[in-house]
Protein backbone atom coordinates (compact mmCIF):
# COMPACT_ATOMS: atom_id res chain seq x y z
CA UNK A 1 0.00 0.00 0.00
CA UNK A 2 1.14 3.09 -1.01
CA UNK A 3 1.66 5.85 2.03
CA UNK A 4 1.14 9.59 1.44
CA UNK A 5 2.10 12.51 3.92
CA UNK A 6 -0.63 13.73 5.73
CA UNK A 7 -1.93 17.03 5.73
CA UNK A 8 0.30 19.78 7.55
CA UNK A 9 1.17 23.45 7.18
CA UNK A 10 3.77 22.16 5.41
CA UNK A 11 1.32 20.13 2.97
CA UNK A 12 -1.63 21.77 2.74
CA UNK A 13 -4.88 20.30 1.06
CA UNK A 14 -5.32 22.17 -2.04
CA UNK A 15 -9.28 23.54 -2.30
CA UNK A 16 -10.26 23.28 -6.03
CA UNK A 17 -12.46 26.22 -5.44
CA UNK A 18 -12.19 30.36 -4.02
CA UNK A 19 -15.71 29.69 -2.90
CA UNK A 20 -15.45 31.99 0.74
CA UNK A 21 -17.65 29.49 2.53
CA UNK A 22 -15.49 26.65 2.06
CA UNK A 23 -12.24 28.12 2.92
CA UNK A 24 -14.22 29.47 6.27
CA UNK A 25 -15.39 26.48 6.96
CA UNK A 26 -11.87 24.73 6.70
CA UNK A 27 -9.61 28.10 8.33
CA UNK A 28 -12.72 27.79 10.85
CA UNK A 29 -11.71 23.91 11.72
CA UNK A 30 -7.74 24.09 11.48
CA UNK A 31 -6.68 22.32 8.67
CA UNK A 32 -4.37 24.09 6.35
CA UNK A 33 -5.58 24.94 3.14
CA UNK A 34 -4.62 26.46 -0.38
CA UNK A 35 -7.23 27.36 -2.64
CA UNK A 36 -7.36 27.29 -6.05
CA UNK A 37 -10.04 28.35 -8.85
CA UNK A 38 -10.95 25.17 -10.76
CA UNK A 39 -12.36 27.00 -14.01
CA UNK A 40 -15.42 24.13 -14.30
CA UNK A 41 -18.61 25.57 -15.62
CA UNK A 42 -21.16 24.60 -13.21
CA UNK A 43 -23.62 22.61 -16.13
CA UNK A 44 -26.02 20.55 -14.63
CA UNK A 45 -26.51 17.44 -17.04
CA UNK A 46 -30.41 16.41 -17.83
CA UNK A 47 -31.27 12.54 -17.55
CA UNK A 48 -28.35 12.41 -14.03
CA UNK A 49 -29.90 12.02 -10.65
CA UNK A 50 -28.95 15.38 -8.70
CA UNK A 51 -26.31 13.27 -6.09
CA UNK A 52 -24.91 12.06 -9.21
CA UNK A 53 -24.42 15.71 -11.04
CA UNK A 54 -23.39 17.18 -7.42
CA UNK A 55 -20.38 14.23 -7.13
CA UNK A 56 -19.51 14.64 -10.64
CA UNK A 57 -18.99 18.38 -10.32
CA UNK A 58 -16.86 17.85 -7.80
CA UNK A 59 -14.43 15.03 -9.36
CA UNK A 60 -14.36 17.39 -12.28
CA UNK A 61 -13.00 20.71 -10.25
CA UNK A 62 -10.37 18.35 -8.54
CA UNK A 63 -9.40 17.14 -11.96
CA UNK A 64 -8.87 20.38 -13.10
CA UNK A 65 -5.90 21.22 -10.36
CA UNK A 66 -4.57 17.61 -10.11
CA UNK A 67 -2.05 18.40 -13.20
CA UNK A 68 -0.66 21.61 -11.16
CA UNK A 69 -0.64 19.77 -7.95
CA UNK A 70 0.73 16.93 -8.56
CA UNK A 71 1.46 16.00 -4.84
CA UNK A 72 -0.60 17.46 -2.96
CA UNK A 73 -4.33 16.10 -1.45
CA UNK A 74 -6.83 17.63 -3.32
CA UNK A 75 -10.67 18.58 -2.34
CA UNK A 76 -13.60 19.41 -4.99
CA UNK A 77 -16.90 20.24 -3.83
CA UNK A 78 -20.16 21.10 -5.45
CA UNK A 79 -22.77 22.50 -3.62
CA UNK A 80 -26.73 22.51 -5.34
CA UNK A 81 -30.20 23.24 -4.30
CA UNK A 82 -33.39 20.52 -5.60
CA UNK A 83 -37.10 21.17 -4.77
CA UNK A 84 -38.93 18.22 -6.35
CA UNK A 85 -37.04 17.75 -9.32
CA UNK A 86 -35.85 21.01 -9.91
CA UNK A 87 -31.79 21.82 -9.56
CA UNK A 88 -30.77 25.18 -8.42
CA UNK A 89 -27.42 26.29 -9.05
CA UNK A 90 -26.11 30.05 -8.39
CA UNK A 91 -28.46 32.71 -10.07
CA UNK A 92 -27.18 34.88 -12.49
CA UNK A 93 -29.27 38.25 -11.99
CA UNK A 94 -32.04 39.26 -10.03
CA UNK A 95 -34.98 38.20 -11.86
CA UNK A 96 -33.66 34.61 -11.61
CA UNK A 97 -32.85 34.78 -8.08
CA UNK A 98 -36.38 36.25 -7.44
CA UNK A 99 -37.94 33.19 -8.98
CA UNK A 100 -35.74 30.67 -7.06
CA UNK A 101 -37.03 32.23 -4.08
CA UNK A 102 -40.30 32.57 -4.76
CA UNK A 103 -39.90 28.75 -5.65
CA UNK A 104 -38.65 27.61 -2.58
CA UNK A 105 -40.58 29.98 -0.47
CA UNK A 106 -42.72 27.88 2.04
CA UNK A 107 -41.67 24.82 0.94
CA UNK A 108 -38.60 21.48 1.30
CA UNK A 109 -35.81 21.60 -0.32
CA UNK A 110 -32.79 19.61 -0.56
CA UNK A 111 -29.32 20.88 -0.49
CA UNK A 112 -26.52 18.39 -1.84
CA UNK A 113 -23.01 18.61 -1.59
CA UNK A 114 -20.96 16.24 -3.43
CA UNK A 115 -17.34 16.11 -2.33
CA UNK A 116 -14.27 14.26 -3.85
CA UNK A 117 -10.89 13.55 -3.02
CA UNK A 118 -7.55 12.85 -4.43
CA UNK A 119 -4.65 11.36 -3.34
CA UNK A 120 -1.31 13.07 -3.65
CA UNK A 121 -0.75 12.02 -7.37
CA UNK A 122 -3.58 12.20 -8.38
CA UNK A 123 -5.84 9.05 -8.05
CA UNK A 124 -9.36 9.26 -6.43
CA UNK A 125 -9.38 8.57 -2.92
CA UNK A 126 -12.63 9.47 -1.53
CA UNK A 127 -16.37 10.96 -3.76
CA UNK A 128 -19.75 11.39 -1.68
CA UNK A 129 -22.53 13.55 -1.68
CA UNK A 130 -24.54 14.90 1.76
CA UNK A 131 -27.95 16.09 1.65
CA UNK A 132 -29.55 18.04 4.25
CA UNK A 133 -33.18 18.56 4.51
CA UNK A 134 -34.10 22.30 4.12
CA UNK A 135 -37.26 24.20 5.10
CA UNK A 136 -38.11 27.48 3.83
CA UNK A 137 -41.09 29.76 5.52
CA UNK A 138 -43.45 32.00 3.28
CA UNK A 139 -41.71 34.74 1.89
CA UNK A 140 -43.25 37.82 0.99
CA UNK A 141 -42.63 39.64 -2.11
CA UNK A 142 -41.00 42.72 -0.56
CA UNK A 143 -38.64 40.58 1.90
CA UNK A 144 -37.79 38.87 -1.45
CA UNK A 145 -37.34 42.34 -3.07
CA UNK A 146 -35.17 43.52 0.01
CA UNK A 147 -32.59 40.06 0.39
CA UNK A 148 -31.93 40.84 -3.21
CA UNK A 149 -30.66 44.31 -2.76
CA UNK A 150 -28.23 43.29 -0.16
CA UNK A 151 -26.34 41.14 -2.76
CA UNK A 152 -26.37 38.35 -0.04
CA UNK A 153 -27.95 35.83 -2.71
CA UNK A 154 -25.87 36.00 -5.78
CA UNK A 155 -23.43 33.16 -6.03
CA UNK A 156 -25.08 30.78 -3.81
CA UNK A 157 -26.65 27.35 -4.55
CA UNK A 158 -30.44 28.24 -4.41
CA UNK A 159 -30.17 32.28 -3.95
CA UNK A 160 -29.56 32.24 -0.35
CA UNK A 161 -26.94 31.96 2.44
CA UNK A 162 -27.78 30.27 5.69
CA UNK A 163 -25.36 31.72 7.53
CA UNK A 164 -26.09 35.20 6.57
CA UNK A 165 -28.99 37.34 6.26
CA UNK A 166 -30.74 34.78 4.44
CA UNK A 167 -30.94 33.06 7.77
CA UNK A 168 -34.17 34.58 8.11
CA UNK A 169 -35.92 32.34 5.90
CA UNK A 170 -34.89 29.24 7.28
CA UNK A 171 -37.32 27.54 9.63
CA UNK A 172 -35.37 24.39 10.42
CA UNK A 173 -33.32 22.09 8.66
CA UNK A 174 -32.57 18.39 8.81
CA UNK A 175 -28.77 17.00 8.71
CA UNK A 176 -25.47 19.13 8.23
CA UNK A 177 -25.77 22.34 9.04
CA UNK A 178 -22.48 23.02 7.11
CA UNK A 179 -23.90 21.03 4.03
CA UNK A 180 -25.82 24.11 3.44
CA UNK A 181 -23.09 26.60 3.80
CA UNK A 182 -20.79 24.72 1.44
CA UNK A 183 -18.55 21.47 2.76
CA UNK A 184 -20.19 19.02 5.29
CA UNK A 185 -17.56 18.85 7.98
CA UNK A 186 -18.15 15.92 9.87
CA UNK A 187 -18.17 13.79 6.28
CA UNK A 188 -14.77 15.52 4.89
CA UNK A 189 -13.33 15.36 7.78
CA UNK A 190 -13.76 11.31 8.35
CA UNK A 191 -13.12 11.17 4.52
CA UNK A 192 -10.24 12.57 4.69
CA UNK A 193 -9.12 10.76 8.24
CA UNK A 194 -9.64 7.14 6.70
CA UNK A 195 -7.83 8.00 3.38
CA UNK A 196 -4.60 8.86 5.26
CA UNK A 197 -5.29 12.64 4.66
CA UNK A 198 -5.06 13.22 8.16
CA UNK A 199 -3.05 11.45 11.26
CA UNK A 200 -5.64 12.67 13.57
CA UNK A 201 -8.21 15.30 14.22
CA UNK A 202 -8.45 17.55 15.35
CA UNK A 203 -4.74 18.80 14.42
CA UNK A 204 -2.35 19.33 17.56
CA UNK A 205 -2.45 23.53 17.79
CA UNK A 206 -5.22 24.11 15.31
CA UNK A 207 -4.31 27.66 15.66
CA UNK A 208 -0.38 27.00 14.36
CA UNK A 209 -1.79 25.29 11.42
CA UNK A 210 -3.56 27.39 9.99
CA UNK A 211 -2.43 28.09 6.14
CA UNK A 212 -3.89 30.02 3.59
CA UNK A 213 -2.56 31.09 -0.55
CA UNK A 214 -4.50 32.70 -2.78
Amino acid sequence: MISHYPISKNNPIVLASISARRKAILKQIGIPFESSGSMIEENHHEGMQPADIACQMAKLKAESVKHVYKGRWILGADTIVVINKRIFGKPEDSRECHEMLLCLSGKNHRVITGFCIFYPGGKQAHLEAVITKVKIKEISESEIEAYIKTGEPFGKAGGYAIQGIGSFMVEYINGSYTNVVGLPVCEVVSALVKCGGLKEFPLNSPSALLFQRG
